[in-house]
């Protein structure tokens, strides 16, 4: 009896469980795309780094200058800001919060840069679409 009425318990427990497993397999999914990233940015292959966003004029990248708008641009952005490996330095994210759902998340982390000369850090927050099957990063604001 107490078997039978634990199966029960168990399992209308995880019929409610169905979405945060969802969030969590998604939410684990974009921390390797961004760990990914993280490995990219210190080989130095920005181009690399960029695949985690969309491949779209529409990409839209919020910085200290405004509102800059396109894939193209936003990586001639990063090479001019960082045309090489010291001025790039090594990246590190610290992620605070993901939320995630099927199609869209939303990611609030801390990223920092080791240089030689300094240690320059800031904010991020990315709202992430699955466009293909892919997440892909289609709103960065970074300060």
């Amino acid at each position: 009896m107490r078997i039978l009425l634990f199966s029960l318990f168990l399992s209308i427990g995880l019929s409610g469980c169905t979405d945060p497993v969802i969030e969590l397999d998604e939410g684990a999914a974009i921390r390797e795309i961004m760990q990914s990233q993280e490995q990219a940015w210190n080989r130095g292959d920005l181009e690399a780094f960029m695949q985690a966003y969309w491949n779209s004029p529409e990409l839209k990248f919020v910085g200290k200058s405004g509102i800059k708008k396109g894939w193209q641009t936003t990586l001639k952005n990063y090479q001019t800001s960082y045309p090489n490996k010291a001025m790039m330095g090594k990246l590190k994210f610290d992620i605070l919060q993901v939320e995630a759902k099927a199609e869209t998340a939303f990611v609030l982390g801390r990223w920092t840069l080791q240089r030689a000369e300094d240690k320059p850090s800031g904010f991020y927050s990315l709202y992430w679409k699955k466009i293909n099957g892919n997440w892909k990063i289609v709103i960065d604001h970074s300060s």
